[in-house]
């Protein structure tokens, strides 16, 4: 057995274990842990901004591949600390839990609780410099991987590989400037990210650092934050941000839907009694009861979609798993939606059976956009990246503040918050609806062997493939077109599936309408994956969904609907481009024989395409057959024309529906199929006078 004694133990001092444990107090040494020590440095100075000294910080990269840090606040102190006898910029950049964010009266709310977030990028940096200004004077100090010392630099500038002296004897504050205005005062940090530490392959990512700047300009009302890109001369990137609207604005722009509703902001406070161990005047620790405040700020609104965008905050510091906050969000929020629902069952006409069925959190946060804000005292996190609040009676207090809010807001007697109030009201029954819908029709909306097959719609006629990659559903314009198509089919893998006509407009019928239409009801139930949130692309029956209208305007108006219906409710599908639109000819051209030359016919999809052919057979002296015919539907054509046009995948044309944009599709189908009919009008108006009569095709 090998010896095992106490001088095979190992005690790391001061910032050792840091290096040697970085994923402890970063997450990771990959680009996420580069990120999140430039998101300490930033912090701090955000810290400075909260307690209401600091209105600008600009973040700047380097060519270099430094990282500079840039405030407006009142600046590290310079002073000496008494325990250490060292100065407070030292004291912060190698001190573990060392800062001024344990005491009363400091900072009432902030991002940095443990002291170890400045010393810890110090300790993971090949060099940091710090320079602040206070008093009229500018005083600067460097480190070498946590050490304090000098460097020497050449003319050309500061660099990491310059030769470095630590300091021996003590170390010194240097003053570097005087004769500033008294007034000026702010701190700066840069730094180089030590490659000991961080693979060469990680640098700081331009869209993070925008990200969190933006994030912060939100939550920090008034702050001005610059993030410069340098690192390429040839075309250097600037962004600034300033938001005076908070949250609400944040939640504006976050939003990724059209709203239901005005933007609700819900602001609170509330206090707790906890026990903590305080610094007494003999330099030891004892426990205290402390009285602590909870600021609470809510932005949030409902819209028309179903995707849920809900971000946490504590003290300008995002928790993205969550919490207490968000547990406290929650549970307010479902406990008053619940009471009011149920209070205005008749109303929302809630019948019996759905009485029964409680609403969940899923049917409440569906369509919701939130931020949740809380300012506090010492928060107690999970671990050092701050990524869960634990303190349990933030709990209590946020749950209290959204069950007052919200019961305010769906109460209201006022005519314009009453009718948005039942609007929320009907949307949240809605998605209970769909969800009752779906789990009763999970089993049918699957895809069915041979044996099963009676249990889908009986106008369907279904391919005998079990493949799904290979299999093809074509949604037919009409019986008549069925029964051409039923011909022209390859009944191994294609599926055909009638509509009558045009079906409902879901851009602007409630989910509930749209589940209990008999033609949405059949495609989502043929399909087999559900509808909205329960939509399960891996249960899809068919590999394509093709649709085949008539080249006319009813057609395009009818194929615009269906694309409505899988925009809204299938939306994977479209996503995985497996969404497709026929292309059907729009003439057949019989050209006569001439010598060895035999008869053919040629099929052109548009007039311009049929007037070129046409001058083309002019100019060679081929004759043809007159009239062109001129299909005005599917049902008009044989079962051989069709096949070759339209169904043959060896000759057929089909057009791909894509997302390439879907923001702009959206916009566009609420334009076109929304309830708001002032723009669809405008947008009629404006755009009448490029309409040829010629082409409409009545």
């Amino acid at each position: 057995m090998p010896e095992y004694t106490a001088r095979h133990l190992s005690v790391l001092e001061g910032l050792e274990a840091v290096r040697k444990r970085p994923g402890m107090y970063i997450g990771s040494t990959d680009s996420r842990g580069l990120m999140h020590c430039a998101w300490e440095i930033i912090d701090n100075s955000v810290d400075e901004a909260l307690a209401g000294f600091c209105g600008t910080i600009t973040i700047t990269l380097r060519p270099d591949g430094s990282v500079e840090v840039d405030d407006d606040g009142r600046g590290i102190p310079v002073d000496i600390e008494p325990k250490t006898g060292l100065t407070g910029v030292e004291v912060v950049f190698t001190k573990l839990h060392a800062g001024g964010k344990f005491g009363d009266g400091t900072y009432q709310a902030t991002g940095g609780l443990h002291g170890v977030g400045a010393s810890v990028v110090n300790a993971l940096a090949e060099r940091l410099d710090c320079e602040v200004d206070r008093g009229g004077r500018t005083y600067r100090m460097t480190f070498h991987r946590g050490e304090p010392g000098v460097y020497r630099d050449p003319k050309s500038g500061p660099a990491p590989d310059s030769p470095f002296e630590p300091f021996t004897d003590g170390s010194e504050l240097k003053v570097v400037a005087t004769r500033l205005p008294k007034k000026k005062t702010g701190t700066r940090v840069r730094y180089w990210a030590d490659p000991q530490i961080f693979p060469g392959s990680d640098v700081f990512d331009t869209e993070g650092l925008i990200d969190h700047a933006r994030q912060t300009s939100f939550l920090v009302p008034g702050l001005k934050l610059q993030v410069r890109d340098l690192r390429d001369p040839e075309a250097p990137r600037e962004e600034t941000f300033q938001h005076e609207g908070g949250t609400v604005d944040y939640v504006d722009f976050l939003a990724p839907d059209p709203p239901v509703h005005d933007t609700w902001r819900l602001t609170g406070e509330g206090t707790f009694k906890e026990v903590v161990q305080q610094l007494g005047k003999n330099g030891h620790l004892a426990p205290a009861e402390v009285e602590r405040r909870v600021d609470v700020d809510i932005a949030m609104r409902w819209g028309t979609g179903y995707d849920t965008v809900a971000k946490s905050f504590v003290n300008s510091v995002t928790t993205p798993h969550g919490g207490t906050h968000v547990q406290g969000f929650e549970q307010g929020l479902l406990r008053a939606v619940r009471r009011q629902v149920e209070a205005n069952a008749r109303r929302l006409k809630v019948s019996t059976k759905e009485s029964a069925e409680r609403i969940e959190k899923d049917d409440v946060l569906a369509g919701l956009t939130v931020i949740v804000t809380v300012r506090l005292a010492e928060p107690q996190f999970e671990g050092q990246t701050k990524e869960v609040l634990g303190t349990a009676a933030v709990r209590g207090i946020v749950s209290r503040i959204v069950d007052k809010g919200v019961t305010a807001r769906l109460t209201s007697t006022k005519r314009g918050e009453k009718n948005q109030a039942q609007m929320v009201l009907e949307k949240v029954v809605g998605e209970m609806r769909a969800r009752i819908s779906a789990r009763n029709h999970k089993e049918i909306t699957r895809r069915k062997n041979a044996l099963e097959t009676s249990s889908l719609p009986a106008k369907l006629a279904d391919c005998r493939s079990d493949d799904v990659g290979k299999s093809e559903l074509f949604i037919v314009e009409g019986d008549s077109a069925l029964g051409t198509a039923k011909l022209a089919r390859r009944s191994d893998f294609q599926a055909l599936l009638p509509i009558r006509g045009k079906i409902l407009n879901v851009q602007k019928a409630s989910i509930s309408d749209m589940l209990s239409n008999a033609e949405c009801a059949a495609i989502i139930q043929v399909v087999g994956a559900g509808s909205g949130r329960s939509f399960d692309i891996s249960q899809a029956r068919y590999g394509k969904v093709i649709m085949m209208t008539d080249a006319d305007v009813d057609g395009a108006h009818i194929r615009t609907l269906l694309l409505t219906l899988f925009f809204r409710y299938m939306r994977p599908l479209i996503e995985d481009g497996r969404v497709y639109a026929a292309v059907p000819p729009l003439h057949r051209v019989e050209i006569s024989g001439s010598g060895r030359t035999p008869k053919r016919v040629e099929y052109t999809y548009s007039e311009a395409e049929l007037h070129g052919l046409l001058h083309k057979l002019d100019r060679a002296g081929r004759s043809y057959k007159q009239p062109v015919q001129r299909y005005k539907g599917l049902g008009e054509m044989d079962a051989d024309q069709l096949a070759e046009t339209t169904m043959d995948p060896g000759k057929r044309t089909l057009r791909r529906v894509t997302m390439a944009d879907a923001a702009a599709a959206e916009r566009v189908f609420d334009l076109l199929m929304g309830t708001n009919v002032a723009p669809r009008k405008d947008f009629l108006v404006e755009n009448a006078v490029n309409l040829d009569p010629s082409k409409i095709d009545a």
